[in-house]
């Protein structure tokens, strides 16, 4: 799964003995970190030997972060991995679950047996132990409420005699919903939108959202494996830095323009030289989860680390936010050269947030979540502050928030959570969603989502 591909240096402190003690304790779909871990033991990493970026950890004694509960609001699925509002007053949202089914969730929770859309049967096999691949994404088009067009981003096989030796390939799609059943999708109205091969099965990326331009900006890894190498990477840029393949960036489209998509004229890189048209953002290695802020419309990007750190940028149209080059604020390599400017002369953009893998104090783990700006109503103190998570740093998942103090960078700190045994999640994360009113949700790898509410103790 797209958040949680961690990898290993070889003088990891995680023993195999004890990854496999974790993993007996493990929900199918939320082993999958732990066995990749086992699996790239023996791989090894470039070092990265650095301090910690600025701007990346905080005072929790100066911190104004308010205390929570997390409410159960629908349980029993494999892998919960995104939430979709309907645009009515229902509270309805549509939960995509990462095996291939999308649920409708309301008061009463889903209904485990009546699936809204399944697209498992056009899904690439799902290993039991460890995958990335399967349902990643889900959107609503911003006027669904007159057409039904629903979206959706997953794992399907290659073409028939494809013989790149790729992995699968990326496929968002469009369904609409049933004409003679409003809570159902025609499972026979899909059209296919773009089709991404993916040398690898990891680093999928797979974040699908409506900005508030009407256009649907898709999330795409680097390909997979390790240091943005090996088959199907560029071997001077890695495919992040490589402006002639889609993957490693964050791509902008128009559905409602010419079929499949069109390309919206103000796109950064529109006739640029040997740059895709559809590129918004480029120098990604794993975007898992991104959104825009409802008040000031600025994009939010979680881009997964390799060894050393984890990052969140603030992402404008254009922008190369570095990878393979940097990781976080740091050189990626640092006994190679480490410009500031890619290979066409553009600033690499920063991180507003970086924070490591092995820090004793401050926020640590192995796989950002991406999050949201809080402007709901249920968590007044928490309004305007940026909310995100990390998968798991070996002991469960984390929530931090972080808030710009301006001159002094971010200051990060640990959502405290009133109805846990230590005061965060005894899970891992993996995902963060938001629903029509501004409340946030998390989605666990016990099966379950929650929804981040005010304390009333």
């Amino acid at each position: 799964m797209g958040a949680y591909d961690v990898e290993v240096e070889q003088n990891n402190t995680f023993t195999e003995a004890s990854l496999r003690k974790m993993l007996k304790k493990m929900t199918l779909c939320s082993m999958v970190v732990f066995a990749s871990l086992l699996a790239l033991m023996s791989v090894g990493c470039p070092p990265v030997v650095t301090d910690p970026p600025p701007g990346s950890t905080g005072d929790p004694s100066d911190s104004q972060v308010p205390a929570v509960t997390l409410v159960t609001v629908a349980s029993g699925l494999n892998a919960p991995i995104a939430l979709a509002p309907f645009p009515d007053e229902t509270g309805r949202m549509l939960l995509a679950d990462q095996t291939g089914s999308v649920f409708v969730l309301d008061d009463n929770g889903v209904n485990l047996e009546r699936p809204f859309l399944s697209v498992a049967d056009r899904m690439v096999s799902l290993n039991p132990f460890y995958d990335e691949r399967g349902l990643l994404g889900l959107a609503l088009h911003p006027d669904f409420a007159a057409n039904g067009r629903i979206f959706v981003y997953y794992s399907a096989p290659l073409d028939s005699g494809d013989a790149s030796g790729f992995n699968h390939q990326s496929r968002i799609s469009e369904f609409t919903v049933s004409s003679d059943n409003m809570t159902v999708a025609d499972a026979d109205s899909e059209r296919v939108i773009l089709e991404i091969p993916q040398p690898q099965s990891n680093h999928n990326g797979g974040h699908l959202v409506f900005g508030p331009d009407g256009m649907l900006y898709i999330g795409l890894g680097d390909g997979g494996g390790g240091g943005d190498r090996g088959l199907g990477h560029d071997p001077d840029l890695g495919n992040g830095q490589d402006r002639s393949t889609l993957l490693g960036t964050i791509l902008r489209i128009d559905v409602d323009g010419d079929a499949p998509y069109a390309i919206p004229d103000n796109n950064p890189f529109v006739d640029a030289i040997e740059t895709r048209d559809e590129i918004f953002a480029l120098g990604l290695r794993n975007p898992w989860r991104f959104s825009f802020d409802r008040d000031t419309g600025e994009l939010y990007v979680g881009d997964v680390g390799q060894g050393a750190f984890e990052e969140v940028s603030i992402v404008s149209a254009g922008d190369n936010l570095g990878w393979f080059i940097k990781e976080g604020n740091a050189c990626f390599n640092p006994s190679a050269n480490c410009p500031n400017v890619d290979a066409m002369g553009q600033p690499l953009v920063d991180p507003i947030i970086a924070y490591p893998h092995d820090a004793s104090t401050g926020p640590t783990g192995s796989s950002v979540i991406g999050g949201y700006v809080y402007r709901g109503s249920d968590v007044p103190s928490m309004v305007g502050q940026y909310v995100f998570a990390d998968f798991a740093d070996g002991s469960g998942g984390r929530l931090y928030v972080g808030e710009d103090e301006g001159s002094e960078g971010w200051t990060v700190d640990d959502l405290p959570i009133t109805n846990t045994a230590n005061g965060r999640p005894d899970f891992n994360v993996l995902s963060l969603e938001q629903d029509a009113a501004g409340e946030l949700y998390v989605l666990a790898d016990d099966g379950r989502v929650y929804r981040i509410a005010a304390d009333q103790s």
